[in-house]
């Protein structure tokens, strides 16, 4: 009842000739993905309202971040490294949903400009000489889509009537930490007519978090600390046994 309150006032900000209308609003069901002890994802509900006619997609980015790639090929056998490259600035995570195909929605220098579709992030990639850059980038799209975070399809938006419209982002239980960006285009004639970019923080809470604090800000305490649990653990394992 309540995102359908939600979905009745975005539909008012963007009424047309009200005072400072707005041609695109869109809002999220949650800002936070808190992940706790025993996480197996979350979805969450992005909604919103146009001024007109129009198609809309979204794009969600992780972080950006470096990955390491490498290349096996068999040889005697046995798989080993024959190459590597470090890729730079791929986003953690990356969520694509559309009203349309995106040929139909988008134009192909709005997707360049705006990376919207896997084929077009602006990923560098250093220290690929061993083979094609284009080789690794899209070995890296292959092992994020295996993971589950770099979606495989493009996501539906749906229209309730012509002016709500609403899309749910699914997020995985391996996904990483940090700060996402939630963008919303609204397009007409292949061409961005508004556009707007929300926030969301996936973070860890509660214990869960307390111990990924205590691992990544004093690790070498953290270090000796499991290993006398580890220690006590068999030595508290071998009495019982013993005993029995």
């Amino acid at each position: 009842m309540m995102r359908l309150v939600l979905l009745g006032l975005l539909l008012l900000l963007v009424l047309p000739g009200r005072s400072g209308a707005q041609e695109l609003v869109a809002d999220l069901s949650e800002h936070l993905v808190a992940i706790t002890t025993g996480f197996a994802g979350a979805d969450v509900l992005l909604f919103g309202a146009v001024d007109g006619p129009g198609d809309v997609v979204v794009v969600v980015r992780g972080p950006a971040r470096t990955e390491m790639v490498r290349r096996k090929a068999r040889t005697a056998g046995i798989w080993i490294n024959t190459g590597e490259a470090e890729m730079l600035g791929a986003p953690a995570f990356y969520h694509l949903a559309a009203s349309r195909p995106l040929e139909q929605a988008v134009l192909p220098a709005v997707r360049q400009r705006h990376e919207i579709g896997l084929d077009v992030l602006r990923v560098r990639v250093a220290g690929g000489e061993s083979a094609p850059a284009t080789e690794f980038r899209a070995a890296l799209i292959r092992l994020m889509q295996r993971n589950g975070l770099y979606g495989s399809v493009v996501e539906p938006v749906t229209f309730l009537g012509q002016r709500l419209f609403r899309s749910r982002v699914h997020f995985p239980a391996n996904v990483p930490i940090g700060v996402y960006s939630v963008e919303v285009y609204l397009l007409r004639g292949g061409e961005v007519a508004s556009a707007q970019t929300t926030p969301l923080i996936v973070s860890k809470v509660g214990v869960g978090a307390e111990v990924y604090d205590f691992a990544h800000h004093r690790a070498m305490l953290y270090g000796i600390v499991a290993v006398l649990v580890a220690v006590a653990s068999g030595w508290l394992a071998a009495i019982v046994l013993k005993r029995a």
